[in-house]
């Protein structure tokens, strides 16, 4: 039982809007009252760590933050992309390319949309190991779907409290194996020859509980020359010792080799036919092959009382290493390739990367509330062998590029979460950041002389914000703070002008937030939350000339971001649940600048950014209780996104769309044995429609459009034994 506080601290507006919203009544000469607040399955969970490092409802934390868990990853999806369920969270934009080449489009507020492949601007994170390298640049390829138990996604501030990351925060958890030895086998077959297979086992073994994820996914791809097979392996052992804590080891593994890269299309191309391959993709059998593998291991454990000290600490440590190769074929013509200042055609990098960190957590109590006080730090390394070679129509020439690049970070950081007054709670961090980069230059030759060069930055990020329990349904929350951006390595690898060496004029750029949202819970089966926020940034990082296969990049003086995001989930009588995700963003320069020698006026909209998004989603599952709980579903989902602009002058869009999706699943059960089979049906009014943009692309080559309809099937059966 809660208790209904007194309505005196409220002013009539705010009464108002709580009598409707709550459905009780408040005035000043309200009596305090018991209310009785909805527990169990009435109230949908979203319980987090990412915000504070220590499990909370999301409900009593002043962030934005969201938990996608393991139903909506899995029922009805193949389990191949974060796309699939991440746009269902306010604030982010996940963009499956149909190019796995080049990875996912993930942007966070805006953060990440400029990216021309993988991840940037935000941190990924899986198991508590980093998937993005210390410079910030990441790959969504490593996470493991069809073994997550949950994930989830930090906006605003406090996610400056992880390092190197303007926007936000995606990390991943693997799910334990089930108490029952459990062995799974998994297929998938849909339109474009695309397929899936893969097993899993989990199980408890005394103190030893084991999952292990295994598959192949192959596809010949909606377009010409996006032909990808990806094998994966996933796995986490967990050994419990009690008093003595708990080891975790994370195994994984990523072999994708040969992946065909289409390139993006100009506008006339995608009206001629938007299934053919970019220019000259086929000429230079434009490609890319990645091979992973990465090892880490976390200890937890309470440590015993200290003297006098009260409350409980809790130490927490984490190290790792991996290994990265990639080996890229890119389309460039012969005659820039064989400039003396050219890097060519072929990329080939070898990274090993690892790191280590620790973690002291203490709860306690102060003034009689409770207190919460972390201090840590974080040690990341990367060190790439890169090579650059000519590209002589798919075949590997000449050596152009010779380099060993080298970057680290060093971080140390605190946060205190308090519970100030009964109804207040604060939560604070800080944390210092030094990202060092080093590069040996080795290829030394007429017109190209030795690039050696290093470089630090260094960035100090407070953020700050408040809860107020305005009832026991409905919360308030503020905060404030500072992030910051580094280039990474692929945007300090070119001068402008033409010149040799990497671009270390080239600033972090450093962002201002600021946020106030409500959250409530929506009768006895509901969640809403809405947050208006502002994020100014200097030094934003944009393209400053791409010709020839070769961009570079400068800061422009400053961007604002402005915006809305919302998001509702209910469960309604007779089997009925919906979601509802809204963000409206304005994002654009505020200070002229110009790329290359090409002005930008003041108020142009940033690239790669849709001014609203919208994602809705209906379900219904069959209530009867001669069906087994999910034994039959039902669904529909809704996804519109605005349009987008293509490069810093707004010379060009790509337009908005909405597009349907539907999908159907049945399970059956019976005694050490389940059966789940679904059907979907993705963009079932067949729009033709652009699903992402390549900023900045040379030879207007910004688009890549996405599948008409498309059609899956898939089935898992589950062997308890």
């Amino acid at each position: 039982m809660a208790e209904k506080r007194g309505c005196l601290l409220l002013s009539p507006l705010a009464a108002a809007i709580t009598a409707v919203l709550t459905g009780w009544p408040c005035s000043a000469h309200a009596q305090t009252e018991k209310l009785t607040v909805p527990q169990g399955d009435n109230v949908l969970p979203e319980v987090s760590v990412s915000a504070t490092r220590v499990e909370r409802d999301n409900m009593d934390i002043p962030v934005s933050i969201d938990t996608i868990d393991q139903r909506t990853i899995r029922e009805g999806n193949p389990q191949v992309n974060l796309s699939e369920s991440l746009n269902r969270v306010p604030g982010i934009v996940v963009q499956n390319r149909q190019n796995y080449a080049q990875d996912l489009q993930v942007s966070s507020r805006g953060f990440g949309a400029r990216s021309t492949f993988g991840v940037r601007g935000l941190r990924l994170i899986a198991d508590g190991i980093p998937a993005t390298m210390p410079d910030g640049q990441g790959q969504a390829a490593t996470f493991n779907l069809s073994s997550a138990k949950s994930i989830e996604v930090l906006r605003g501030p406090f996610a400056s409290m992880y390092g190197n990351s303007a926007g936000g925060v995606v990390q991943i958890f693997t799910a334990d194996g089930p108490l029952i030895p459990t062995f799974s086998l998994n297929a998938l077959y849909g339109s474009y020859d695309t397929r899936k297979l893969g097993m899993q086992y989990g199980g408890q073994h005394g103190s030893l509980n084991a999952m292990i994820d295994a598959s192949r996914f192959e596809s010949n791809g909606y377009r010409d020359h996006s032909s990808v097979r990806r094998d994966h392996v996933n796995s986490k052992l967990k050994v419990d010792l009690g008093s003595a804590g708990v080891f975790t080891l994370i195994l994984n593994a990523l072999d994708q080799p040969e992946t065909a890269d289409p390139l993006g299309l100009t506008a006339a191309q995608v009206a001629l036919n938007p299934r053919q391959a970019g220019s000259n993709a086929y000429n230079f059998n434009t490609r890319k092959s990645i091979a992973q593998s990465q090892a880490g291991l976390t200890y937890d454990v309470s440590l015993p009382h200290r003297g006098t000290m009260s409350g409980s600490t809790k130490l927490n440590a984490r190290v790792y290493a991996g290994d990265r190769q990639v080996t890229q074929h890119l389309a460039l013509p012969l005659a820039a390739q064989n400039l003396a200042t050219s890097s060519g055609g072929v990329v080939d990098l070898d990274r090993g990367y690892g790191g280590v960190a620790l973690r002291l957590t203490h709860e306690t109590q102060l003034a009689g509330e409770p207190l919460t006080f972390s201090v840590g730090m974080d040690y990341d390394r990367m060190k790439e062998r890169r090579h650059g070679f000519i590209n002589n129509f798919g075949i590997t020439g000449e050596l152009k590029r010779d380099e060993d690049n080298v970057v680290s970070n060093t971080d140390l950081y605190t946060q205190v979460e308090w519970q100030v007054i009964k109804d207040a709670s604060l939560l604070a961090g800080l944390r210092h950041s030094r990202v060092q980069f080093k590069s040996t230059d080795y290829f030394i030759a007429a017109g190209n002389p030795d690039d050696s060069g290093a470089v630090d930055y260094s960035r100090t990020t407070p953020a700050l914000g408040v809860t107020y329990k305005i009832t026991p349904l409905l919360n308030a929350y503020i905060n404030i703070g500072r992030g910051f951006e580094t280039p990474t390595f692929v945007e300090l690898a070119y001068r402008p002008g033409g010149d040799t060496g990497l671009n270390f004029a080239l600033q972090p750029a450093t962002s201002h937030h600021r946020e106030i949202g409500i959250k409530m819970l929506v009768g006895d089966h509901g969640r809403l939350n809405i947050a208006l926020f502002r994020v100014d940034v200097d030094n934003e990082i944009v393209v400053n000339s791409n010709v020839g296969g070769r961009a570079d990049f400068k800061n422009a003086s400053g961007t604002r971001r402005e915006g809305l995001e919302l998001g509702w989930t209910q469960k309604f009588a007779r089997g009925f649940e919906s979601t509802l995700s809204y963000t409206l963003l304005n994002a654009r320069f505020t200070q002229p600048f110009t790329t290359g020698v090409t002005p930008v006026a003041t108020g142009n909209k940033l690239p790669g950014i849709a001014g609203n998004n919208l994602y809705g989603e209906l379900v219904w599952r069959h209530p009867s209780s001669n069906f087994p709980p999910g034994g039959f579903h039902a669904g529909v989902e809704i996804r519109h996104s605005g349009k987008v602009w293509v490069n810093d002058q707004n010379a060009q869009f790509a337009s908005a769309y909405t597009v349907f999706n539907l999908r159907v699943g049945l399970q059956q059960q019976g005694k050490g044995w389940k059966l789940t089979e679904f059907v979907r049906i993705d963009n079932a009014s067949n729009k033709n429609y652009i699903g992402s943009v390549i900023v900045a692309q040379a030879g207007g080559q910004f688009y890549e459009p996405a599948p008409g309809r498309n059609v899956m099937i898939g089935i898992n059966a589950d062997f308890q034994f």
